[in-house]
């Protein structure tokens, strides 16, 4: 069997994953995994990836989670344009230090708005409003240090081509954009590079 891909496009990581196979021609079959459904629990699932978490890619006999190394591999692997995964040590290592960044700074902040309108009142759980206003001080420091240490007076978060650190960025914040909240208002830095 070819490669699989285990997603739910209303997870940010595996639209990034997603979007990334499709723009580079990278021929996958599509496994979508229902979260609100709950199929991510499911015991079949779980055989997958134990830790019941998407996106998960299936080549052959080898399984990868977690949307950074699953987006390195396909790089690697289908040996797409340069840009998106550079050869250059210096820009791979930017790119790098965004990643790890993004998973320890934006991929837990810029989630809670789509939960806090959308989700948790899908399945009746009311998130307390100060835990509320601690995620907008804290989304407004990440696009702070987003703007300042990442994009500078780059074009782009690892320089001056698109990475693999633009397209996770996008995705995340996408997210909260989409339920109102205007991320870009303010920060023309970010307003032109989302462009």
């Amino acid at each position: 069997m070819g490669l699989e891909l285990y997603l739910d496009l209303l997870s940010q990581p595996s639209r990034a994953v997603y979007i990334f196979a499709k723009k580079n021609g990278i021929p996958f079959e599509l496994r979508t995994v229902d979260i609100i459904k709950g199929q991510h629990r499911s015991k079949e699932f779980s055989q997958i990836n134990s830790l019941q978490k998407v996106p998960v890619l299936k080549d052959g006999d080898f399984i990868l989670t977690e949307s950074s190394a699953i987006l390195i591999y396909l790089s690697c692997k289908y040996q797409t344009a340069d840009h998106w995964y550079p050869s250059d040590l210096q820009a791979r290592a930017r790119v790098h230090e965004y990643l790890g960044w993004h998973a320890d700074c934006i991929r837990g902040t810029f989630g809670v708005p789509m939960w806090v309108q959308v989700l948790g009142p899908l399945i009746g759980v009311q998130v307390p409003e100060e835990k509320v206003e601690r995620n907008r001080t804290a989304i407004d420091q990440a696009l702070q240090w987003l703007e300042n240490k990442f994009l500078g007076d780059r074009l782009f978060l690892a320089g001056q081509q698109v990475t693999l650190a633009d397209l996770m960025a996008l995705e995340e914040l996408m997210q909260p954009v989409a339920v109102g909240y205007e991320l870009f208002k303010g920060r023309p830095q970010l307003a032109a590079w989302r462009e």
